[in-house]
């Protein structure tokens, strides 16, 4: 799947509205933020590593750079230290402590040290769970608009999107964002090749 299809299902899977210029703009001054030298506030090395793991998972290099090159981990580091409920932050850590503690039941080692289809087998069990609870909310809710309640794999897909697609990265290999165009095309011709 092309990362820009993952994203499409992803917004409309986990209910989450398209990033207004506002909130852009607000995520991509916290990417300003992100220290140029690893200095964690939230997580511990260990936490960090898996982090760093599970969202490379979630977007890979293929021909431009995955997650981990854009710094994601450090971006969710400073969301969760920042700018995170309490309660968000503690739901979050645990999270990534259940991970570590799923890969030692499962395969007997920690989840940086497992096999990678190992490691995507976890995030399946997560993904399920978080599926699961998704369809039990739209059956039960009968024309009220609730959002997904925020588990650790909901804010840590969501997060992983934000952070990848606010980086430099992101913006400028994968999205092809150019804050000031080299030049103006006026009256360029639209592709048609891309699908809406």
């Amino acid at each position: 799947m092309q990362r820009r299809n993952a994203l499409k299902l992803l917004v409309g899977a986990a209910g989450l509205p398209l990033l207004s210029s506002e909130s852009l703009a607000f995520f991509q001054s916290i990417q300003a933020q992100v220290p140029q030298s690893t200095a964690l506030k939230a997580f511990s090395a260990d936490q960090n590593a898996i982090v760093e793991t599970i969202s490379e998972l979630i977007i890979p290099a293929t021909d431009t750079p995955g997650a981990k090159a854009a710094r994601v981990s450090e971006f969710i580091d400073l969301i969760l230290s920042d700018w995170s409920k309490e309660d968000e932050k503690t739901r979050f850590l645990a999270g990534v402590d259940e991970v570590n503690h799923r890969s030692q039941v499962l395969y007997g080692k920690r989840f940086v040290d497992a096999a990678a289809e190992q490691q995507k087998e976890i995030l399946r069990g997560f993904d399920d769970e978080l599926m699961a609870a998704q369809q039990v909310l739209l059956a039960n809710r009968r024309g009220n608009r609730k959002p997904p309640e925020k588990t650790f794999f909901y804010m840590m897909k969501q997060l992983t999107l934000v952070g990848y697609y606010t980086s430099q990265v992101g913006a400028q290999e994968e999205l092809h964002y150019e804050i000031i165009p080299h030049a103006h095309e006026q009256c360029a011709p639209v592709p048609t090749t891309e699908k809406s």
